[in-house]
């Protein structure tokens, strides 16, 4: 049974005529969705918002909305009759069908688009929503899944890139990287990995969501990369239930130039451990910081890591 879009114009408040007049606001039509119950089996309701914040009226507003693939949203096209003026907004209801739960952690991400004439003459915006089932882990320690750094009287243990090659201990204790010691960089204030040499500590990313927590303009990941295609996009999530995205890569630990991918050469360790012992002396291994912005008016929650098993993370934090 289709269902009718429920719809509603809310007016922004009068400017009071003794107050001088303020700059314009950016051109930029906002678009919000409602938070999303998810205890199905069950027949939601959400509430998309549009506010025009453009310099002109808005006109033609449509407002369409989706949830993950197969889920079924009513209506398909939400219309909105009229016109917006500057700072009005709009109010659309959808039916969305929520299937039972499953178990474990899981991102649902709820997208709505409006299509439209005038207000910031863009024509189109769009606004997401994420939600989370279960819990994501309480931190990166808890996703370690790696043995990077060995001690050179026992190399066995390690495997950083596949063939059983590690980082010294000594030789990054060298350079000041050490269990629990603190890494500046990038505006950060990062902590090297307080794991014992021979046992799991960094992260091959596969996609991981790890809690984390703070205000700031960008996340910053101390790390190094396994062949030179070791990119991928971190998706940070917010406590507002808003997400954003950003690429970032490391060099290859050794031979890729330290700038590749954009990258900031953070420390060099003098040669590495291979499965017979240590070697390599006078090539340098090497440890990188990059990041990706955040949005500074709000806390993060989580992040999910790249699905590139040759992005390897040794750290993360949020830099002013």
């Amino acid at each position: 049974m289709a269902v009718a879009a429920s719809l509603a114009l809310v007016a922004a408040p009068a400017a009071s005529a003794a107050e001088p007049p303020a700059d314009p606001p950016a051109a930029r039509t906002e678009v919000s969705v409602s938070p999303v119950d998810l205890d199905g089996p069950a027949i939601s309701t959400v509430t998309v918002s549009v506010r025009n914040a453009g310099p002109q009226r808005m006109r033609s507003l449509k407002v369409t909305f989706a949830g993950p693939v197969g889920w079924a949203v009513q209506p398909s096209v939400a219309s909105v009759s009229g016109s917006l003026g500057v700072g009005d907004s709009a109010r659309a209801e959808f039916r969305i069908r929520v299937p039972e739960k499953r178990p474990g952690f899981v991102v649902r991400t709820f997208t709505a688009t409006a299509a439209y004439s005038g207000g910031d003459g863009a024509g189109s915006a769009t606004g997401t929503r994420t939600e989370v089932v279960g819990s994501p882990l309480p931190g990166l320690a808890a996703a370690y899944n790696n043995v990077g750094v060995t001690d050179e009287s026992d190399t066995a243990p390690g495997d950083y890139d596949g063939d059983g090659n590690s980082f010294s201990a000594q030789k990054l204790a060298d350079v000041g990287l050490t269990p629990g010691a603190t890494v500046r960089a990038l505006g950060a204030d990062l902590t090297w990995p307080d794991a014992e040499p021979g046992t799991p500590g960094n992260v091959s990313s596969a996609g991981q969501a790890i809690t984390l927590s703070g205000q700031g303009s960008r996340l910053v990941f101390l790390g190094s990369g396994v062949g030179s295609a070791a990119t991928g996009t971190a998706t940070v999530h917010y406590t507002d239930g808003t997400s954003s995205r950003g690429q970032f890569g490391f060099p290859n630990w050794s031979f890729d130039p330290a700038d590749r991918h954009g990258a900031t050469l953070v420390a060099s360790a003098d040669g590495r451990n291979r499965p017979d012992g240590y070697g390599n002396a006078g090539i340098a291994y090497r440890i990188f910081a990059h990041s990706v912005p955040l949005d500074p008016s709000k806390q993060v929650a989580f992040v999910v890591l790249p699905s590139n098993g040759n992005v390897h993370v040794f750290a993360t934090a949020v830099a002013p």
